[in-house]
């Protein structure tokens, strides 16, 4: 990564400068970061409910109705 370091009159580093072809890439791999993170959350929700959904079946937990599922949001 070829980066432009701007220091102060004391000689520390205040800002970086990056070539704008290695910003879009550092951009594109954020954004496809955030969308792993994401899909890892989703996937995680996901087997909590079916597992809640297991227990509801075997009566070691009780249902709620739709009531209170929407106001733990």
């Amino acid at each position: 990564m070829n980066l432009q370091y701007i220091t102060d009159t004391k000689g520390r580093k205040s800002a970086v400068q990056v070539p704008m072809n290695e910003w879009e890439q550092i951009q594109k791999d954020l954004e496809e970061l955030e969308r792993l993170r994401n899909k890892k959350l989703f996937l995680t929700e996901l087997a909590e409910a079916v597992e809640e959904m297991k227990l509801i079946k075997e009566g070691k937990k009780q249902a709620r109705n739709a009531e209170d599922f929407l106001n733990e949001f």
